[in-house]
This record gives structure tokens, C-alpha cells and sequence, in this order.
């Protein structure tokens, strides 16, 4: 049996997500995993593996990008992330919270430690069930990120190249895996020939 991609999901529900957040017991810390995943298409074991020395400036502040190393990305695949201005603030706001730590996990547990990859990708499954989001998990964040980011090349000048970078992939052929199709946008595009 084949396995189906993670959905994909519309504005409207990430921001249905982030509303949900808002009211739960780690509201700084589940905001901020919901902006790693939708805003830079992280992995469950890489949210769960950020640290603040990845995030901060040499003032102790945070910066404007995300430094992934090796060790905590799948197969090695470390990279460099612009944060987005949500991702930042939410940071930010998280950084206050936790008493401007300058190293230590970002993604803490209930003892204080990084989270499990398998903590995040149950976190995850969670709040979609309580949202009534079916076929979404952990992954649906990086797939949602992959596809709109390959929806507004046209309009940045980019490349495919640059989100397969930005997605840490090996091989653009995975890249072009995530990206859902749009059947309006196909429409549109055969009315324009």
C-alpha cells in the first residue's frame, strides 16, 4: 500500500493551528514549532534539535537566520535559513520567556530538555486530531512550506535550486516530490496559451 503524502494545508488552517496554540500550556514554545515547520519547512528532529547558539548573534540577541548543522539534520543535510519576521518574533518572545538563555535547547520538554523528534511528531498529531485535520502529520508543515515557496519563485526571481537548499535536500528530483499541485493555478495557466 502506498503511503500518501502529507497534506498540505491553506492558510487558514496554519493560522487555525496558531490560534490553538494560543491557549495551550507552551504557547511561546508550540508557536515557535509551528513557525519551524510552515515558515522553515524543519523537520520534526531538526525543531526538536535547535539550540539557541544556532539563533543567536554574538550580543546574545536573536538574529535574522537560522545556522542548522550537520549533526541535527537528516542525512547531514545542514543549511542556513533566513527567519522569517514570524519566526523571529515568536523567538524572540519565546527567548524572553525562557530568561534570555544563551545556549540550551529552543524546543524544550517538560524536564527541560530538548524534545524528541517523536515528542514533536506526537504534538503534531495531536493538535491536528483536535482540529479535525485529516492526512496531516509532523511533515505537513515542510510540504506546506516547499510548495508555496516553489508557488512564488516567479515572483523573487528564485530557483528551484534555492528551496531544494533552503528543504536541505540531496537531489532536486526530492524537492520536486513535495510540491503538490495546484488545479486552479493549471487552469489559469492553459487559458494563458
Amino acid at each position: 500500500m502506498d503511503r500518501q503524502p502529507a497534506r498540505v494545508l491553506e492558510p487558514a488552517d496554519v493560522r487555525r493551528l496558531l490560534r490553538l496554540v494560543e491557549h495551550q500550556r507552551h504557547a511561546y514554545r508550540n508557536r515557535v514549532i509551528v513557525l519551524l515547520s510552515f515558515k522553515a519547512g524543519l523537520r520534526a528532529c531538526e525543531i526538536a534539535g535547535v539550540d539557541w547558539t544556532m539563533l543567536l548573534t554574538s550580543t546574545h540577541k536573536v538574529g535574522t537566520l537560522l545556522t542548522l548543522p550537520p549533526r541535527i539534520a537528516k542525512k547531514g543535510s545542514g543549511r542556513t535559513i533566513p527567519l522569517h519576521p514570524d519566526i523571529r518574533s515568536a523567538l524572540m518572545e519565546l527567548h524572553t520567556h525562557d530568561g534570555s538563555p544563551h545556549h540550551g535547547p529552543v524546543i524544550r520538554s517538560e524536564r527541560g530538555e530538548h524534545m524528541t523528534a517523536r515528542s514533536v511528531v506526537n504534538w503534531f498529531a495531536a493538535s491536528y486530531r483536535g482540529l479535525g485535520l485529516i492526512g496531516c502529520s509532523s511533515h505537513s508543515g515542510r510540504r506546506t512550506f516547499i510548495t508555496r515557496s516553489a508557488r512564488m519563485l516567479a515572483r523573487t526571481g528564485g530557483s528551484l535550486r534555492d528551496i531544494q537548499e533552503l528543504a536541505g535536500h540531496k537531489a532536486l528530483t526530492t524537492t520536486e516530490r513535495y510540491i503538490a499541485g495546484d488545479r486552479a493555478a493549471q487552469r489559469r495557466l492553459i487559458k494563458l496559451i
